[in-house]
């Protein structure tokens, strides 16, 4: 599964505890808002990459639908 913008960081961390370390580095805070309405738009890509290779997800691993 990769981590997407619809997730919230509270569920992220819940499944994958590895990446609370990293909202923490990008100061987000643990909540059940989506990324994509708590992270500024210019910031997110990066969190997003950041946090699915903390986790080995990548599009490669992701199976479409599913």
């Amino acid at each position: 599964m990769v981590i997407q913008s619809n997730m919230s960081p509270k569920a992220i961390v819940k499944v994958w505890e590895i990446t609370s370390a990293i909202f923490a580095k990008y100061k987000v805070p643990l909540t059940d808002k989506t990324l994509e309405i708590t992270i500024d738009s210019e910031i997110l890509p990066n969190l997003l990459t950041e946090l699915n290779t903390a986790v080995g997800s990548s599009s490669a691993t992701c199976i479409e639908g599913g």
